[in-house]
C-alpha cells in the first residue's frame, strides 16, 4: 500500500530494529497512526554505528529519545581536532560550534560554554547540563558528515562517513522504490541533513513521493554552505528525485531546529514556496524528542496525507 524509510537523527541509538519499533510505536500511541495495521511497511536508514563504538542497550533504547534524561550518562564525542584541519574547515567548524555555544580547543571540545549566538532569543533556555551534550554532538555528527570525514568509531572499522552513509540511503530508498507507492522519508534531526543532501547532490538516489523532516538544523547558515553549488535559496527544492511535498514540522523552542525553523524561505522551487512548515508545539522543556513529535496531531495528519491514506 505504502512504504515509509525513516532516518535516524544526532546521538547514538539502540539497535536499527529496536530504533525502527520505537518510532513505529511512538506513531501508534495513542489512537494514532499505526503504520501496520494501515499495510505501510517501513525500513530505517540507520548510521549511528558509522561514529558510535556500540549501540545503546535495551534498557536505554526505552527512554532513547527521552535524550534529556541521558544528557549526562553521555561523554562529549571524541573526533574534533581543530589543528589537525585545514583553515577553510577549521573556520567552518568554530563559526558553527560558536553559534552552538560549544568552546573548543585545538584538541577538541571543551567542558566549558560560550554564550549560544541566538541565546536571547530562547524564551525558555534550558540548562547547558542538558542542552550541551546534544549541540556538542549535533557539531560533531554534522561536521564529519558534511565534510566526509574518515572516521573510526571502534578498533578494526574506518568508514568515510558521508560515502558510507550516503551508499546506505541510497540502497534503503532503491528497495523502497521497488515496494507500492507512495514513498515517503521521514528524517529527523541530523537526519534531515542526510535526507536532503541525497535527494538533492547524488544521483543514483531513487526518486521519492514524499518527505518529512522534523527538528531540522538545515535553516543553519553553516549547514547550507556545505550544500552548494547544488543548493541555492532560490531553486534549493530537490526537484528531481521528490516527486511530491515536502513537510517540514518544528518546534520554535528545539533547540537543534530553533535557530531557523521554517525552511520554506531557504528551499524554493524555481523562486516559488513549495515547503509546507508546520508549527508543532510539543509539551515540556525538552521539544527535539522524536516521540514528542510523532505525538503531535499535525504530524501524524501531514504524515497520512503524504501517505494518501
Amino acid at each position: 500500500m505504502a512504504h515509509v524509510t525513516f532516518i535516524h537523527g544526532i546521538s547514538n541509538k539502540p539497535p536499527q530494529e529496536q530504533l525502527t519499533d520505537l518510532w513505529c510505536r511512538g506513531l501508534a500511541n495513542s489512537d494514532g497512526l499505526d503504520l501496520g495495521t494501515e499495510g505501510i511497511t517501513c525500513s530505517m536508514v540507520y548510521w549511528a554505528d558509522t561514529l558510535y563504538p556500540a549501540a545503546l542497550d535495551a534498557e536505554a533504547a526505552e527512554s532513547v529519545e527521552n535524550e534529556a534524561a541521558l544528557e549526562g550518562k553521555m561523554p562529549d564525542p571524541p573526533g574534533l581536532e581543530l589543528g589537525a584541519m585545514p583553515a577553510q574547515e577549521r573556520a567552518w567548524t568554530l563559526a558553527l560550534a560558536t553559534k552552538l555555544g560549544i568552546a573548543l580547543t585545538a584538541e577538541g571540545i571543551a567542558p566549558a560554554a560560550l554564550s549560544p549566538v541566538h541565546e536571547s532569543l530562547e524564551r525558555v533556555p534550558l540548562p547547558w547540563s542538558v542542552k550541551g551534550p546534544l549541540m556538542k554532538r549535533l557539531l560533531r555528527d554534522v561536521h564529519h558528515y558534511l565534510f566526509n570525514v574518515e572516521y573510526s568509531p571502534r578498533p578494526g572499522v574506518t568508514y568515510r562517513i558521508q560515502d558510507e552513509i550516503r551508499g546506505r540511503m541510497v540502497r534503503a530508498l532503491q528497495d523502497g522504490a521497488a515496494r507500492p507507492r507512495p514513498h515517503v522519508v521521514v528524517s529527523h534531526s541530523m537526519g534531515t541533513v542526510i535526507a536532503y543532501d541525497c535527494l538533492k547532490r547524488v544521483s543514483e538516489v531513487s526518486p521519492v513521493d514524499g518527505l518529512m523532516t522534523i527538528g531540522s538544523p538545515l535553516g543553519l547558515d553553516e549547514v547550507q554552505d556545505k550544500l552548494k553549488p547544488e543548493w541555492s535559496r532560490e531553486d534549493g527544492f530537490p526537484s528531481s528525485r521528490l516527486r511530491g511535498q515536502w513537510v517540514n514540522v518544528y518546534d520554535s523552542l528545539d533547540p537543534v531546529a530553533g535557530f531557523d525553523p521554517k525552511l520554506a524561505n531557504d528551499y524554493r522551487r524555481a523562486r516559488l514556496t513549495a515547503i509546507d512548515d508546520v508549527n508543532e508545539q510539543n509539551a515540556g522543556t525538552w521539544r527535539h524528542d522524536i516521540s514528542k513529535y510523532f505525538a503531535g496531531p499535525q504530524l501524524r495528519a501531514k504524515l497520512r496525507g503524504l501517505l494518501e491514506l
